[in-house]
């Protein structure tokens, strides 16, 4: 059995819906999810459909096919994907390790079915952590002097792992186009939910004199624009002025993590789709 994931958005039209479900019916295959939105201030059309063939199908005609008979015509932008393929992703890290410790948690206990063939860093502290879980560790320095050669050694350790997206659990450093270009909208990152208001080294310290209700996390799509990328997930948890600086830092902490998670999750799912610097989420 062959199972894939189709991804679409295009300019609404009639008959949308139905001419890409009979591709499918014509090809003896099963729908078994199709959720699909219409943003009607712009006239977009988007959908998300999984589907089954019960005879083997490549992955190649069946792109070949639908190019030709609905994505030209209707003028798509589409990606088809076969849901057995298990993505390679890398992680880069700084020195915080919060992030990094509840990845590679839900990894080892299966919630994260991917491949993580290593773990980049611009400092050394966290090597140890990505020996306990048995995953190369590649530092490599950033400074103003050197960000070029940097950003070669990325992209080529990227190339030569075949990774399909990477993960940025609190590296501290500004990604440069050549890495966003290469990986458009397969970056993602993770902070604090105090941009811009609060943005800076301490940003919690910030809220914290300003007396704020609620602190939150947001992680999102990386974009050469410096923490504007497309939105993934984002969660909040209400304090109080009962609330010390260092419970915001943990409860702040503790957000990160579980936001990031939930966005990792609906990356590998498929269930995210960007247009126009904007992410629809599929549940």
């Amino acid at each position: 059995m062959s199972r894939f994931i189709l991804l679409i958005h295009c300019p609404d039209k009639a008959g949308i819906i139905s001419n890409v479900t009979s591709f499918i019916f014509n090809r003896k295959g099963n729908i078994v999810y199709i959720d699909q939105y219409v943003d009607v201030e712009n006239s977009i059309f988007v959908m998300r459909l999984e589907c089954e063939f019960l005879d083997a199908t490549n992955i190649d005609s069946l792109k070949e096919a639908f190019s030709e008979e609905l994505a030209v015509p209707y003028q798509m932008f589409w990606r088809m994907y076969s849901a057995e393929a298990r993505l390679k992703m890398a992680i880069f890290v700084s020195k915080y390790d919060h992030c990094l410790y509840d990845i590679l948690g839900r990894h080892k206990a299966g919630e994260l079915p991917v491949d993580i063939p290593l773990i980049i860093s611009n400092h050394k502290d966290l090597g140890s952590i990505a020996e306990k879980f048995d995953i190369p560790f590649h530092h490599i320095a950033v400074s103003p002097k050197n960000k070029k050669e940097a950003e070669s050694k990325h992209l080529e350790l990227l190339s030569q792992h075949k990774i399909n997206f990477f993960v940025l659990a609190r590296y501290m450093q500004i990604i440069p186009d050549g890495l966003i270009e290469a990986y458009p909208n397969r970056i993602i990152n993770i902070h604090h939910s105090f941009l811009p208001a609060f943005a800076g080294a301490k940003p919690y310290h910030s809220a914290y004199k300003r007396g704020v209700k609620i602190i939150g996390a947001t992680s999102h799509y990386v974009t050469a624009q410096l923490d504007e990328g497309p939105i993934i997930e984002q969660d909040i948890t209400r304090i109080s002025h009962t609330h010390s600086i260092n419970d915001l830092i943990l409860k702040g902490r503790d957000l990160e993590k579980v936001v990031l998670a939930r966005a990792i999750k609906l990356h590998i799912d498929r269930k995210t789709l960007v247009y126009n610097n904007k992410t629809i989420v599929f549940i």
